[in-house]
C-alpha cells in the first residue's frame, strides 16, 4: 500500500510544515482554489490549496464533487475559520473523475429518504459517515466486551430446521424448481428431494444453539446475522438485521440482568469515550430537527444526555406485576391518553407503556421481569407460581425495549410439558431437549438486535439508516 496519511491523524497531531500525501473524495471544490477533502475517516474534511495558476487545467476541470483524488504537499496553519489546518498542494492526482452534472450529492441537504435510494453512496455524506463509524465502533466494543469476560464467540447457523420463536414468520431455503416443485403422493411440496433433505429457513435467532455451546463452554455469545419475513413497513423493522446472543451456564435471572446492564452501559461508556466527535455532529443534526417539531412532540432529551442519562446510575429493577400496577395507576392509563389502555395484569406491554416506565415514572433504564407465560416464549424457566416465567427484559428512554432475555428452562419434564401446551414438536428440537437429559444446569441467556442499538445510540429515527444495506418488504436493492 502506497504511503499517506489519514485525514483523522493529521487532525489529532498537526504536522504544520511537514510534506505529506492525502487521498480521499472531494466534497466540494469552489473558487478554482478550494478543495474540501474527505476520506471517510473522520467527521471533518480537510481543506486543500490548490495553486490554480500552476496546476495543470485539465486536472482543475476534474476536481468536482465525487472526485477520487491524492494530494500532495505542505501542511500549513489554516487562514480559514473552523480549521486548524489546511494542505497547501503542490500537486495534484485525479484516480477516477465524477460527473458534476449527474453526481447524486451534490453540496446541498439531502432528505434521508432520498439517501435511502442511493444507498450505494449514501456513506460519503457526513451524515453517514458518523453513522457507521459509531456502528464499526459498537461492534468491536461488543467483541472486546465478551472477549474480557471470558465468552467465546460461537457462529450458530444461518440455515437452519428450526424456529427459535416459534413465530413461523421465515425466509425459506431451497433449491427446488419452484413452478414445478416435487410432490408427495397427498400433494405437499417433497422437501425430501430438497438440498438438505428436509425443509430450512433462514435463522431467526442462534439462542437454541448457543445454549448447546454454553453447557459445555459455560460461557458463549453469537454475533451474526438474524431473519424474519415478517411484513412490516414500520420505522423499527428488519427483515435481516444482527443479533447479539450471550448464553451463561450456571446463571440466574439475577446474573442475566447484572450482564446485560454491565454490557449496555459498556457500549454507550465506549462510544462516548471514542466518537464525540461523530456524536456531537449527530446531535446537533437532531436539535435542527427537532426545533421543526411542535413542542409537545420534541425528545425531552439531547443525544448525548440520553446516553449519560443511561450511564448515570443503576437501572430500575421491577417485575412485570410491579410494572402493571403502576401503569394501572398512572394518569395517562386513567385519562385514557394510552393508545393501548391497561386493564388487568396479563396485558402486553407496548412502547408507549414502557417508555412511560422509563421517561416519566423512574426516570432510568427499567429492567422488568417474571412476565406471565402466555405471552412469552416456550424455552423460559416456569416460576414457582405456575403464571410467570423468568422473562426480562431492558427497557431504554425513546426506544422502549432494547434488549429481552430469560433463564433458560433446564428441567426437561417441565420444558417438555410446556412444548407440548404450544404444540411445538418434541422430535423436531431433540437435540435442544438432549442438553436437559445430560449434565443440565440452570442458564440464561439475552438477545439484543444490534441495529436497536446503534439507533438508540445515533439518534437516527429510522432503523433503515443504520444498517447499510436495508432489506425491507419490497426492497432487497444493491
Amino acid at each position: 500500500m502506497s504511503s499517506y496519511q489519514k485525514i483523522a491523524d493529521l487532525f489529532k497531531t498537526p504536522p504544520v510544515g511537514s510534506q505529506v500525501t492525502v487521498k480521499g473524495w472531494v466534497r466540494t471544490f469552489r473558487n478554482n482554489q478550494f478543495i474540501a477533502l474527505n476520506d471517510g475517516t473522520c467527521l471533518q474534511s480537510l481543506q486543500v490549496v490548490v495553486d490554480s495558476d500552476k496546476e495543470d487545467p485539465i486536472v482543475l476541470t476534474q476536481l468536482s464533487p465525487g472526485a477520487a483524488i491524492s494530494a500532495e504537499g505542505t501542511v500549513v496553519e489554516s487562514q480559514g475559520k473552523g480549521q486548524a489546518i489546511e494542505l497547501k498542494a503542490e500537486h495534484i492526482h485525479v484516480y477516477g473523475g465524477s460527473d458534476p452534472e449527474k453526481y447524486p450529492l451534490q453540496p446541498k441537504k439531502h432528505s434521508l429518504e432520498f439517501l435511502r435510494e442511493i444507498a450505494h453512496l449514501r456513506f460519503r455524506t457526513s451524515t453517514f459517515g458518523a453513522v457507521f463509524r459509531i456502528r464499526h465502533a459498537l461492534a468491536f466494543a461488543v467483541h472486546k466486551f465478551f472477549n474480557d469476560r471470558d465468552f467465546y464467540y460461537l457462529h450458530t447457523p444461518i440455515v437452519t430446521a428450526s424456529d427459535a420463536e416459534g413465530a413461523g414468520e421465515m425466509f425459506r431455503v431451497s433449491t427446488l424448481n419452484p413452478l414445478q416443485p416435487p410432490l408427495t403422493e397427498d400433494g405437499g411440496i417433497d422437501y425430501k428431494q430438497d438440498f438438505f433433505g428436509r425443509e430450512t429457513n433462514l435463522s431467526v435467532s442462534g439462542q437454541l444453539e448457543a445454549e448447546l455451546g454454553a453447557l459445555a463452554l459455560s460461557r458463549v455469545y453469537t454475533f451474526g446475522p438474524t431473519f424474519r419475513a415478517e411484513n412490516s413497513n414500520t420505522s423499527r423493522h428488519l427483515a435481516e438485521f444482527w443479533m447479539i446472543e450471550p448464553e451463561v451456564a450456571f446463571a440466574d435471572l439475577k446474573d442475566n440482568q447484572d450482564l446485560a446492564e454491565a454490557m449496555l452501559k459498556y457500549l454507550i461508556g465506549y462510544v462516548l469515550e471514542h466518537n464525540a466527535e461523530d456524536l456531537a455532529f449527530l446531535e446537533e443534526r437532531l436539535i435542527k430537527e427537532e426545533s421543526q417539531k411542535p413542542q409537545d412532540q420534541r425528545s425531552a432529551m439531547n443525544l448525548i444526555e440520553k446516553l449519560e442519562f443511561c450511564l448515570a446510575e443503576d437501572f430500575e429493577r421491577l417485575s412485570y406485576t410491579d410494572a402493571i400496577r403502576v401503569l394501572m395507576n398512572s394518569k395517562p392509563n386513567k385519562k385514557k391518553k394510552f393508545q393501548f389502555v391497561i386493564e388487568d395484569w396479563g396485558a402486553d406491554l407496548q412502547s408507549e407503556h414502557e417508555r412511560y416506565l422509563v421517561e416519566k415514572h423512574f426516570k432510568k433504564p427499567v429492567i422488568l421481569t417474571d412476565y406471565p407465560k402466555e405471552i412469552k416464549s416456550f424455552y423460559m424457566r416456569m416460576n414457582d407460581d405456575g403464571k410467570t416465567v423468568g422473562a426480562m427484559d431492558i427497557l431504554f428512554p425513546g426506544i422502549g425495549e432494547i434488549i429481552g432475555g430469560s433463564q433458560r428452562e433446564e428441567r426437561l419434564d417441565v420444558l417438555t410439558a410446556r412444548m407440548d401446551e404450544m404444540g411445538i414438536p418434541q422430535e423436531e428440537l431433540y437435540w435442544f431437549l438432549d442438553i436437559r437429559k445430560y449434565g443440565s444446569c440452570p442458564h440464561a441467556g439475552f438477545g439484543l438486535g444490534f441495529e436497536r442499538m446503534v439507533q438508540f445510540v445515533t439518534g437516527m429515527a429510522n432503523i433503515r439508516d443504520v444498517i447499510p444495506f436495508p432489506r425491507t418488504p419490497g426492497n432487497a436493492s444493491f
